[in-house]
Order: structure tokens, then sequence, then C-alpha cells
């Protein structure tokens, strides 16, 4: 079958992201077929190159959130590096930075600025707090977002202090709504010729999605806290012991409860009054329909369990740990381990994959992470017609 175009080939991004809400956001763009120029400073690149985990003094977290992007420097602190940017901008369709809010506008870039350039342009900036207000200007990393929006006072166990979420979900759940926002105003872009202003915060991210337990406050009058791993609206929905290990399971409506009683044999809970509705099993789970339902997965094993409560159409599932799933036949079935021969690593390394799998497209990276300046050569050559005399100059001159 001949591969199709993928959706985003012909959109150019200037990428001027570091850390990981804006690289996890231009790699998605870059995963989806864009022409992603990742733009560093000369001789540091990107604060992530530093974090771990490392291979041959390479980082690996770079590698993996960097994948499918070309690679660039440029210091556009001085003015001839401003200059050069404002032409890469004329042929843009993108920028995309999580800067401290107002870094590029110093540098001189704000948005009018840009649109004069390129009235079409749309730029996209992923911040802690967004953009205005007394706030907007201080920095933020993923664990600041998690706790000022309220994530970390419902996670967790009650007996025990807040805490943060294991992936740093303000980050990369910031990194996709960006990218959601981008791919609207592309689309705009391709029925008006206008670009767009796009402005995501970290913090509004997480409040966005903290469903239930926002309108728990705004409607119900109700201070949502640490649960465990139980839902306050639906019961059974929790994890269980088996007599070998522990797993997950959620009953969303009566028919899923009626036949998990009878999946384990335990149909007398059918006709126990604390139990006849959601409501009423929600306000009575813990410690009597927890207890009831414990009494009888502790005496088998997890593989018993299975067998007797998958064919009902219930959903459950083991609680893996990394190296269980990462080496399991659903992940390999779905192709989300991607091998990279990663320059200057000197070795091949698995990432994750893309989620997002369009049929009819090669699921399998294009290109790896960019060693510092790799495509300086190409990149300037193609867009602004350098040539070797011209780039040799602005590499002596600290430019690039």
């Amino acid at each position: 079958m001949t591969e199709l175009r993928k959706p985003l080939e012909g959109v150019r991004v200037l990428d001027l992201t570091q850390a990981y809400s804006g690289p996890f956001c231009t790699m998605n763009l870059a995963d989806m077929g864009a022409e992603v120029i990742k733009i560093e400073r000369p001789g540091t690149g990107d604060q992530t190159r530093t974090w771990g985990p490392f291979k041959n003094d390479w980082s690996a977290y770079f590698a993996y959130v960097n994948r499918n992007k070309k690679g660039i420097t440029l210091n556009m602190k001085e003015d001839a590096g401003k200059e050069i940017f404002a032409d890469m901008i004329k042929e843009a369709d993108v920028v995309v930075e999580n800067y401290k809010v107002g870094t590029l506008e110093k540098l001189g870039f704000s948005y009018d600025y840009m649109k004069e350039l390129n009235p079409g342009i749309i730029y996209a900036n992923i911040s802690g707090f967004g953009l205005e207000g007394k706030l907007a200007k201080r920095p933020a990393y993923d664990i600041i977002a998690q706790g000022m929006s309220g994530m970390m006072t419902v996670t967790g166990f009650p007996d025990a202090p807040p805490v943060k979420l294991g992936p740093s979900i303000g980050d990369n759940y910031s990194g996709a709504y960006c990218c959601m926002g981008i791919l609207a105003a592309l689309y705009k872009k391709q029925a008006t010729g206008e670009g767009s202003r796009i402005d995501v915060s970290m913090v509004d991210t997480l409040f966005s999605v903290m469903e239930n337990f926002v309108v728990n406050y705004t409607v119900a009058g109700e201070t949502p806290m640490r649960a465990g791993n139980i839902d306050p609206g639906i019961a059974p929905f929790d994890s269980f012991s088996a007599k070998d290990m522990d797993f997950v399971m959620g009953c969303g409506t009566d028919k899923m409860f009626i036949n998990l009683c009878e999946a384990l044999g335990i149909p007398e809970l059918l006709d126990d009054p604390r139990f006849k509705t959601n409501e009423l099993r929600c306000e009575n789970y813990l410690p009597d329909l927890k207890d009831a339902i414990e009494k009888v997965t502790k005496t088998k094993t997890y593989e018993e369990l299975e067998e007797l409560i998958v064919p009902y159409s219930i959903p459950f599932g083991p609680i893996n740990d990394i190296p269980t799933i990462a080496d399991s036949e659903l992940i390999a079935s779905r192709n989300m381990l991607w091998t990279v021969d990663q320059p200057g690593m000197d070795a091949e390394i698995k990432i994750p994959g893309c989620p997002i799998k369009i049929h009819g497209y090669e699921d399998k990276p294009q290109k790896a992470a960019p060693v510092l300046g790799e495509d300086n050569t190409a990149v300037y050559a193609e867009l602004l017609g350098y040539d070797e005399a011209k780039l040799a100059d602005l590499e002596k001159d600290g430019i690039i």
C-alpha cells in the first residue's frame, strides 16, 4: 500500500521550547509530519540535554521528547541572530515557545511584530499562569502547577500528605492542549489566511481536567480530598487484592455490578439494601462493599479472577510495574516502543511511541533527536539561502 502524506506535511514550525511542556507539544506536531526546527542556544542548548537518564553521556530524556525534529543553533540576544530569526518567521507557519512570559518580547519579538513579518503566523506559548495577571511572569515547573491547581490535594490516600502524580501531567497535558490549539489555528489559517495567538497555562490545564472534583465544589458545595484509588461517584471502582497481586476494577453501571456479583458467586449482595443503587454503593463502599468483594478476591489468584470477571465485560486489569507493561504483548502489538539509533549516544534506544495511530501512515520515528546544531547547514541553506562561507562567519561570530 502506498504510504500517504502525513497530516501536517508542509507545515513549518519554529520551536523555541525547552524543558518538557513545549517540546512535548512540538514532538506531537513532528510525529504528525510537521517540519519542526528546534532552535537552541549555541554551546549549551535545551536544559534537558543535562537531564537523565544518560547513555554514553547523552540524555535519553532529550532523545525521547525531541525526536523527528531538525536542530539548529541561534543566538537571539545578538542583533545578527534577531535578524536571522525575523527572516525565518517569514518562512514559517508556527512559532512555539515556553519561555518566562515576556522573554521573547524583550528580544523584540512581540506577536504584533511577528504579524508584521508574517500576517498568517501562529504564535503559541505555554506558561505557568497565562500571559496576563500578577502571576504571569513567575516561572513554573510541573510540580508547581500540580500543587497550585488543587490536583495534589486529591491525589493519594486520606491518611497521607498530598502527593503529585508520577508523570509530569501539568507539562504533557499543557503540551497536548497547545498542540490542539495549533491544529485548530492551522485549520482557521487554511480557511481565512489569518494567524492566531495561543495562550496555554499549566494551572488552567490541570484545573480543566479535574472533572468532578471541581464540580463537587461549585455545584455541591463540597471540598474534595484524597480518596486513594476509589472514585467518589462510582462504586465499586478501586484497586483490590487477589491472592497473589493487586488489580483494578470498575463497575460503572448497575448491570456491571449485577454481573460482578454473579461472576464472584455473591448474589446475596444484590438483595442487600445498602447496595441497591450506585449512590447507595458509594455511601456504603468503605468498608462494607469493598470487604464483601475482597472476601472472595483474596481467595483467588489474579488469573483465576481474570477468567471469572473479564467474560462479563467488566473493566478489569493488573497493576503493572514499568518493566511488565514495557515488555508486554500489548505495548508490542500497538508499536508503542520505538527503536531509535541516536547520534551522539552511539546506541540504539527504545522510547515511547506516538499513541495517535492514523491508519495508512508509517508508525515509526523518521529522525532521531538532533545533536546540537546538527541541521544548521541544511536548514539555513534551504530557508535563507546561506552558503558555506556565510555559515562559517556566523559560527565564528557566535551567532549560530
